[in-house]
């Protein structure tokens, strides 16, 4: 009975709604950098776009000031995840549990390294629904969040009173 009483939540009021100008200013930065990353990788024919990119954009630009959004979360947390989701899938093979163990262990070691980003978290997933070689690692995974950041630095400091990152 205590859990569906939990399970209810606190009653806590919606966040408020952003301001139009914060919608324009995160829906043009989304756009902006995936537009670069999907052009150039179709004009050099090399993978820069991840699924998970996608939701790195709704946090670097929707929520840039937040842990999660940092430089170090969204390059590191990339490239932890991939990496961990290679090296399960190779050591263990495609199979339910594993991708399981690989998910598990990302969230770990990005919680212990002080780099969680939660988009991240789904790179172990997209690496075991794809099966790519180690390569995968440097591209479409690190070029491609270093270019986040890249449009991010720009953009964001840009757009905005603010600095960003508020850290490295």
């Amino acid at each position: 009975m205590e859990l569906l009483t939990k399970m209810r939540g606190d009653g806590a009021a919606l966040p408020p709604v952003p301001s139009k100008k914060s919608v324009a200013i995160a829906w043009l930065g989304g756009f902006v950098t995936l537009a670069l990353l999907a052009g150039v990788s179709n004009g050099l024919n090399v993978a820069l776009v991840l699924g998970s990119f996608g939701a790195s954009c709704v946090l670097v630009f929707g929520f840039p000031d937040a842990p999660f959004s940092q430089p170090r979360n969204v390059v590191l947390g990339h490239v932890i995840s991939s990496l961990i989701g290679l090296g399960c899938m190779q050591l263990f093979g495609a199979e339910w549990w594993s991708v399981a163990i690989a998910v598990g262990t990302a969230i770990a070691v990005m919680m212990l390294t002080r780099t969680v980003h939660p988009p991240a978290g789904s790179n172990p997933v997209i690496v075991f629904l794809g099966h790519p070689s180690w390569g995968f690692l440097l591209f479409p995974t690190l070029v491609g969040a270093v270019l986040i950041v890249l449009v991010a630095l720009v953009y964001n400091n840009l757009s905005r009173e603010a600095r960003w990152p508020k850290y490295w």
